[in-house]
């Protein structure tokens, strides 16, 4: 005999549009109320400010506010960053390893400023290191590192001699002892290098994928509270760092001091592991990072040169040939084939482990480095 049951009708309520408990228009986001009069002027080139905001929840919010730059594509590219984020909480992998890039809102006004979120406890990788250094009597002056840098002109072997012999000796890996001072608990400095290392890892493949560069000192900065590696500054895409005067030959930074704060394996076990993990998720994911891509081309805010018919009949503007070469070479990068610019060579396709483990390589080279601008602070 076959068991019957009988489930009880379940009756939703209709809404009662009369009643005083019912809004429309809920009023429950935090808005403006107010202006603190103090404002920080911060001493960088383009002088931001720092200005605080009145939240009508009673909370204060810290802005930064930045004129003569256009925030338009940094805030296209948080976008991009919280669409990767997504993507890794999904893996089970990357999501068991915490991989995640750590993001801030940007918010901007016009195409000549904009505010972006102020975040707490956060120091520069520059600051960091020099402040060391100058503890340890072994920093260089401005006007010594200038008489010792070479020209672009110098060849090869001249540079990898001063860089390995003038400059490498005067800045000795000290990034770890930060760790050890910041976290001197043994639980806090663990959790806090491994935060690291995860957040460097990550941004180092995505920044790779998109052609990132102008990753000096001052746009990587660390949390002092979890040790998280936080990127800011994303102009410089589509690897146009390889078009200055001194072209960016590396594919991120990863240079000694970034190594050696790593622990005693380096680069190698969850770093190495991270990198694969995330550049795993990045390839099987190709279609829809190339349909966020894509449409850069085609974007205004992009500063692609365009070329401009003469025809007569027809002066519109053309899609620039160089902008879709640079989204087909992230196609490249997404298919597992090591794109080189300079002499236009493509490699064959690759694994994931033999293409993170080429990029590792070409980050961490000496040739390259000592090719890089010495401003960038490839000794550092």
């Amino acid at each position: 005999m076959i068991p019957t049951y009988k489930f009880k009708k379940l009756v939703l309520p209709n809404p009662d549009f009369s009643s005083e408990k019912h809004n429309p228009f809920p009023n429950h986001y935090v808005h403006i109320v107010g202006v603190e009069e103090e404002v920080t002027i911060l001493r960088s080139l383009q002088k931001p400010r720092k200005i605080t905001f009145k939240g009508s929840d009673g909370k204060s919010y810290i802005q930064m506010l930045k004129p003569k730059d256009d925030l338009r594509k940094d805030f296209r590219l948080m976008e991009f960053n919280d669409i990767v984020n997504q993507l890794l909480s999904r893996e089970s992998e990357s999501r068991q390893r915490r991989l995640c890039i750590r993001l801030y809102s940007v918010s901007p006004l016009n195409e000549e400023c904009g505010l972006i979120e102020w975040v707490p406890n956060l120091v520069g990788l520059r600051l960091v290191l020099h402040g060391l250094y100058k503890q340890k009597g072994s920093v260089m002056s401005t006007k010594e590192i200038k008489e010792a840098s070479c020209t672009t002109r110098d060849p090869l072997a001249k540079k990898r001699e001063i860089f390995t012999k003038v400059f490498l000796p005067k800045h000795p890996p000290v990034l770890g002892e930060w760790f050890k001072r910041t976290f001197p608990d043994a639980q806090s400095w663990f959790f806090a290098r491994t935060a690291y290392i995860r957040t460097t890892a990550v941004m180092s493949m995505v920044g790779y994928i998109l052609g990132l560069g102008d990753r000096h000192g001052e746009n990587i900065l660390l949390d002092s509270v979890c040790g998280d590696a936080v990127h800011v500054d994303f102009n410089c895409l589509f690897n146009k760092g390889e078009t200055f005067e001194w072209p960016e030959r590396v594919p991120f930074r990863l240079t000694q001091n970034m190594v050696a704060a790593m622990g005693p394996l380096g680069v190698e076990g969850l770093f190495r592991k991270s990198c694969a993990c995330t550049l795993r998720v990045l390839r099987t994911n190709a279609n829809t990072l190339m349909s966020i891509v894509t449409p850069f081309v085609y974007d205004p805010l992009v500063s692609w040169p365009r070329i401009v018919s003469s025809s007569i009949h027809n002066t519109a503007e053309k899609t620039n040939d160089q902008a879709l070469d640079h989204v087909k070479n992230i196609q490249l990068r997404l298919q597992g084939i090591i794109v080189k610019s300079r002499d236009r060579s493509l490699s064959i396709p690759l694994s994931v482990e033999g293409q993170t483990n080429s990029l590792i390589k070409e980050a961490m080279s000496i040739d390259n480095l000592c090719q890089m601008y010495i401003g960038w602070g490839p000794y550092l």
